[in-house]
């Protein structure tokens, strides 16, 4: 067979990749009758009313040199850990500010940090490919920085996010460049399932980002450069359990809904949507229109305790306040007083609900937390 022969075979069949992929696009949306907030308010449900004292940031936190480009906080005892682009990760005491750990990396070109859910160790990864374990009881070297306690070996491609599986030290998920994402065993170091690569079901392009479901651990799900999302089984590494299409652009962000049921997304395409698991419908969009019609990319988002708010953090300084039942912005911490004078790169609420600290390109964390007599949602 000749090579015009083949390009002329590659193009019929883009072409019908191209043309059953709109076709699934319109049989997807002619099922969808409705969305979230369309029955929300047939229901005459109250909207949420928000004010700028509501929310109030309470602290900064100050002491890296470098853009913030990732940051978790620990199940208990109020830490939080940051990944910036000056080499290191600070852990914080978020009552305080005070830093209990700064650790000097192997590698300065960090993005992605994770506390273990007994919060005695942190990790890391970036554009070296691996992901370091640090233990945060361990004594320090002679020059006084806190050696990795463990290495993880096997990407082809920087890591991207990293995240413990609940209630396990021993376990975590990274997403990587190199299009997959793999279950570690880090008492051994060694990979316990790859997820994509070879696998035709696997994302085409890199993964970006990573959340495994708290009431089902063994479900976690991957956003990627490919503009799609895919649902994971732990115990099936071979094939995705779905596959979510419906942004435009790359998935920098994922998270699970508090029910395990559903899940929300940040694109490059500037929208917000929420998933359901089960059946695989998109049952909301989350867009703010702007008056040059271009919408920021998300680059961050995390749910509320109860879900009924979502906090997305954009490439212009935004933050805004969603509330997910009826998608309208309640509150845009990006235009209070003492807010991030840069991008939000990462945000993450604390275990009980009560704070939420955002991440910035200006090198600060700050802790946002409910005022007056506003309740936690």
């Amino acid at each position: 067979m000749s090579v015009a022969e083949l390009k002329e075979r590659h193009a019929a069949a883009s072409e019908t990749v191209n043309s059953l992929r709109e076709r699934l696009k319109q049989k997807r949306a002619s099922l969808l009758d409705t969305d979230v907030a369309g029955y929300a308010r047939s229901q005459g449900k109250a909207a949420l009313t928000f004010g700028p004292t509501d929310l109030v940031c309470c602290r900064t936190l100050q002491g890296h040199t470098g853009k913030v480009y990732s940051l978790d906080w620990t199940p208990e005892r109020n830490r939080i850990v940051s990944a910036s682009q000056d080499g290191r990760l600070i852990v914080w005491n978020a009552l305080t500010s005070q830093k209990t750990h700064a650790i000097k990396l192997p590698c300065a070109w960090v993005m992605t940090c994770a506390f273990s859910p007994t919060g005695q160790s942190v990790a890391c990864g970036g554009l070296d490919s691996v992901c370091s374990i640090f233990n945060l009881s361990s004594p320090c070297d002679k020059d006084g920085n806190l050696p990795v306690s463990r290495t993880l070996n096997g990407h082809k491609g920087y890591v991207s996010a990293c995240q413990y599986v609940p209630d396990e030290d021993t376990h975590l998920i990274t997403g990587s460049g190199d299009q997959t994402c793999v279950l570690w065993d880090i008492t051994t170091g060694l990979r316990t399932s790859v997820f994509g690569g070879e696998f035709q079901s696997g994302h085409t392009a890199d993964v970006l980002s990573v959340s495994i479901c708290q009431t089902n651990s063994r479900m976690f799900v991957s956003g990627s450069c490919d503009a799609t999302t895919r649902l994971w089984d732990t115990r099936v590494a071979s094939r995705a359990v779905r596959t979510f299409h419906g942004h435009e652009g790359d998935v920098n962000a994922v998270k699970f809904f508090p029910d395990g049921n559903r899940f929300g997304t940040g694109s490059d395409d500037g929208t917000c949507r929420l998933f359901d698991i089960r059946t695989g419908h998109q049952l909301q969009v989350y867009h703010q229109q702007h008056g040059d019609n271009e919408s920021p990319p998300v680059k961050t988002i995390a749910f509320s305790i109860s879900g009924r708010l979502l906090f997305a953090g954009y490439t212009n300084g935004d933050c805004y306040v969603w509330d997910t039942l009826l998608a309208r912005v309640v509150l845009n911490l990006g235009s209070l007083q003492n807010s991030h004078e840069a991008q939000i790169s990462c945000l993450g609420l604390s275990a009980d609900g009560s704070a939420l600290c955002t991440g910035s390109w200006d090198t600060n964390l700050k802790i946002w937390a409910f005022g007056g007599h506003r309740k936690i949602i």
